[in-house]
Order: C-alpha cells, then sequence, then structure tokens
C-alpha cells in the first residue's frame, strides 16, 4: 500500500469496523520466494486477528508460526468518472475503502480453533436475525470434529493497522458533491454516502 497522504487512514477504531464489517479478508504470504493468497473469514479484536483456511490450501502450509503475514480487507469502491467533478482536465480514478493488517501468526490448537468457528459463525449469524442462529449443536454428533481436521486456523499478533480512506478528499467540495450525486443516480448508495460524508 501506498496511499496518498490524503487518503491515509489510521484510525484503528474505523479500520476495525471495517474489518468488521466485511468480515472477510485477502491473506498473503510468501515461501520460497513465492506469494501466496487466499480468502478467509476473520475476526478482529485486542490486537489479534483470527482465521482460518483449508488444511489443503498451499497459504496454510506456508504459515509457519512466527511467519509474517498481511491481511488486506476491500470495503465499498466505486469508479469515478472525471466528468463529474466539473473541473477541467482531471482524470478516471477509483475511490475506495481497505484496510491492511500485518503481524506474524500461530497455528492455534484445535480447541482454539473450534472457539474461532463458534465465534465466526455467531457474528454473522446474528445479521441474519431473525433467522435462529445456526451452532454446531445442529450437527451430527463427530462430523463437526470431522470437518475441523479439515482447516487450519491462525492467530495474527497484529503488529501495523492501517488503510486508505480514498474519497476525493483532495479534490473541492463542489467536485465531490458532483461525484455524489452521480454515484446515486447510479443506485451505488454506499460509496455516494460516503463521498457526501467528507462534506460534513
Amino acid at each position: 500500500m501506498h496511499p496518498a497522504k490524503p487518503f491515509l487512514e489510521t484510525d484503528p477504531e474505523r479500520l476495525e469496523a471495517l474489518a468488521a464489517e466485511r468480515g472477510l479478508a485477502l491473506i498473503v504470504g510468501v515461501k520460497d520466494g513465492r506469494p501466496l493468497c487466499a480468502h478467509a473469514p476473520v475476526l478482529l479484536s485486542d490486537g489479534r486477528l483470527r482465521f482460518h483456511l483449508s488444511a489443503a490450501n498451499p497459504l496454510a502450509r506456508a504459515l509457519e508460526d512466527g511467519a509474517v503475514a498481511l491481511a488486506v480487507v476491500t470495503g465499498a469502491e466505486a469508479y469515478v468518472s472525471p466528468d463529474w467533478y466539473g473541473l477541467e482536465d482531471q482524470v478516471p480514478t477509483w475511490n475506495y475503502l481497505s484496510a491492511e493488517i500485518e503481524g506474524p501468526v500461530r497455528r492455534l490448537d484445535a480447541e482454539d480453533a473450534a472457539a474461532l468457528l463458534d465465534d465466526l459463525s455467531a457474528v454473522f449469524e446474528a445479521r441474519l436475525a431473525p433467522k435462529p442462529p445456526w451452532t454446531r449443536g445442529k450437527m451430527t454428533p463427530g462430523r463437526f470434529e470431522a470437518m475441523l481436521n479439515g482447516i487450519v486456523a491462525f492467530e495474527m499478533q497484529v503488529e501495523r493497522l492501517e488503510g486508505v480512506r480514498k474519497l476525493g478528499q483532495n479534490k473541492p467540495a463542489e467536485a465531490r458533491l458532483g461525484v455524489a450525486s452521480a454515484l446515486e443516480a447510479l443506485g451505488v448508495a454506499e460509496m455516494a454516502g460516503l463521498v457526501r460524508q467528507t462534506l460534513d
């Protein structure tokens, strides 16, 4: 990540909220000089990022205890046409939110891996209310434990947490208003709302 200063996001509360809202990160590691990545559901709290991967995933085998990994969470994003600014000599760009979470990882034992799966399902099932939440208690005895053997769970000790909040903050208010209005007309409400927040 190499954000311009106007777009650098260092507010941990805002970055943690993005990770919690999205719940999915691209996990990146390196093995023998080769970059490896995989998407994984994540939970970030108390300076720790927990996630799990399929045991068959090459990245799971690459993340030895102490290996440094990077997790990238992507938030709202949208293409921005230069026509929307109402200014001369502008170029196309992309507005987006992202968070980068970096640190050494360690593998979790079976008990902690099961707790991670319980925590993940509790968080994301709660979003489906009023549907009764799914729990592993609904599974055939022994089946959860068998499936647990097919994953590897990790905990990252977060040493770096920063991101990008690129919403056109380097443009005049009227230009940002033009972008927000155009995005709203296209039905891109989330990004339009974020751009409007920069006008407050």
